[in-house]
């Protein structure tokens, strides 16, 4: 690796539940819902945290048509399939209208749980999927999942829900609080593969300050469409970015360059 240059590596302790596996608690909540009960418990879950800018319920969106933000899964497909193997049952965060967890069941994905706190989108959603048994809706506030127990998934796969949460009103507590409950609710050993505008320097600092064992590999991906999605270019995007030592990119890639997105897969470590 080139002298100043490092991949990040996050540690800490883990927070304590019962290491059997049958019971967890987190503050004075116990987390003992199996994946049914809890889409049980979701169907009817309350509208209590959908005023503060995180809500994306829409008017526009319409029961037909899909929006997908960023990439296509045909764009992240290279990344999806290396670190996130077809049998793992998956979490889809702030899903929208999006066909991304469509193409990947279309790819071979067996299990994606799909949550969005528009009651408005999981409604067209669960209407249009209804035949497809591999995905299952479920509005949720990802700030609040405790309707799933710890340890519930396998890979989570964040495509613009966290820059959603960093655009709400008390962002810093939100985003903190969304990266808690995402930690907690991952497998040791699982990956939350988080697809954003967002470039290392205003990234890294939220995901390297949470008390969590993971490790982070950065990947860049040019925008559809853009210059540099046009060029050629011999970088693999399943080639992790080395940083410098301050966070930062290499000259190779701009301060903020809007021609580009960023995918940082931060593993869960085992202990």
């Amino acid at each position: 690796m080139p002298s100043g240059q490092r991949r990040f590596a996050v540690t800490d302790s883990v927070r304590g539940g019962d290491l059997g596996g049958k019971r967890f608690v987190v503050g004075s909540l116990w987390l003992t819902l199996s994946i049914d009960e809890a889409f049980d418990r979701g169907r009817n879950w309350p509208n209590e945290h959908a005023s503060d800018g995180i809500d994306q319920e829409m008017s526009g969106y319409q029961e037909t048509g899909s929006f997908d933000w960023y990439q296509r899964y045909s764009g992240l497909s290279p990344l999806i399939n290396k670190y996130v193997p077809k049998t793992h049952r998956v979490l889809m965060v702030g899903c929208g209208n999006a066909v991304i967890s469509e193409d990947m069941v279309n790819d071979g994905y067996q299990e994606i749980v799909n949550v969005d706190i528009s009651q408005v989108v999981i409604d067209a959603m669960v209407k249009k999927y209804k035949d497809v048994p591999q995905l299952r809706y479920m509005r949720l506030d990802v700030r609040d999942m405790k309707v799933f127990k710890d340890s519930t998934f396998d890979s989570i796969v964040d495509k613009g829900m966290f820059d959603s949460v960093m655009c709400g009103a008390s962002a810093p507590y939100s985003a903190a609080r969304m990266l808690e409950e995402v930690r907690r609710v991952l497998k040791p050993g699982g990956v939350y593969m988080l697809i954003t505008y967002g470039d290392p320097r205003v990234r890294m600092s939220h995901l390297k300050g949470q008390d969590v064992n993971w490790s982070i590999d950065l990947h860049v991906i040019p925008r559809p469409g853009s210059k540099r999605a046009a060029e050629s270019s011999s970088r693999v995007i399943t080639d992790p970015v080395l940083l410098n030592d301050d966070g930062t990119l290499g000259p190779q890639f701009g301060l903020e360059d809007p021609d580009l997105h960023y995918v940082y897969v931060c593993t869960k470590d085992w202990k």
